[in-house]
């Protein structure tokens, strides 16, 4: 299996000495083409630091984040931003997506930075657009279509350069049950069909229990890791909860 991302012992601080918070102590773990990873943990925790530091919004104080064979934490100026335009794909809580911008432009922004040609700009948006049936939508505006469009527009637009990884950070946070329910099997499809790396924070079991994998984070560290293997996602989310229990957290937050 090949390696995709290897985090190798980072730990992150905020402040100065006189008033020292440590964020991120000492993590590590791999993830390997094809996972769909969820990370969890309870408000401050570190889980959003350890997604920023590996999206690189934010830098490592020490250690070493891998990506394809690339230790990014020492990439800076234009490689860093080469890095995150072509290696990395966002999906956000609120979609962020343009809308002076028509849902076809808005995929296709990613490729028209890194001025690829018109034709294959077209091809490429059409392909994606055909795989995630929107299609129909692609010549109008974000506000024009419903929020499950919006879903499907901006899992395109993460998704059309081929990154090496997909980074969503509570993800369903602002959606109704069914908005998430359509999101997360959407994220099924990019991560089952399109062989999309997913690495996913949430706070929430259900959304958690989309994922193949957990790792479950406590005053920044990992406090616990839990795999499906073959369990259905009913039974994965039960695990979830136990662990949940575990850690102490409050457990109306999480269901």
């Amino acid at each position: 299996m090949e390696r995709i991302l290897e985090v190798q012992n980072i730990e992150k601080y905020y402040g100065n000495k006189s008033n020292l918070t440590k964020a991120i102590d000492n993590i590590s773990f791999n993830v390997d083409k094809g996972e769909f990873v969820g990370i969890m943990g309870a408000s401050g925790s570190g889980k959003t630091t350890l997604l920023n530091c590996i999206s690189t919004i934010d830098r490592v104080t020490s250690g070493h984040i891998i990506v394809s064979n690339e230790d990014i934490t020492k990439l800076k100026g234009n490689k860093l931003n080469k890095f995150r335009r072509e290696e990395l794909g966002f999906i956000f809580q609120d979609f962020n997506l343009l809308d002076t911008l028509t849902c076809g432009e808005n995929i296709a922004l990613a490729l028209t930075i890194q001025r690829v040609n018109a034709r294959e700009i077209d091809k490429k948006v059409n392909e994606i657009a055909e795989k995630l049936e929107i299609k129909e939508i692609l010549k109008k505006y974000p506000y024009q279509v419903s929020g499950g469009q919006k879903q499907r527009v901006a899992s395109a637009r993460a998704i059309i350069t081929n990154p090496k990884i997909v980074l969503a950070d509570e993800p369903t946070g602002a959606l109704d049950s069914k908005s998430a329910r359509q999101l997360l099997e959407n994220f099924e499809y990019l991560n089952q069909k399109l062989k999309a790396t997913i690495l996913m924070v949430t706070h929430d079991a259900f959304t958690a229990s989309y994922a193949n994998r957990i790792l479950f984070i406590k005053d920044g560290k990992i406090f616990n890791e839990l795999i499906k293997e073959n369990d259905t996602r009913k039974q994965f989310f039960e695990k979830i909860i136990e662990v949940q229990t575990l850690l102490g957290g409050d457990l109306n937050n999480v269901i």
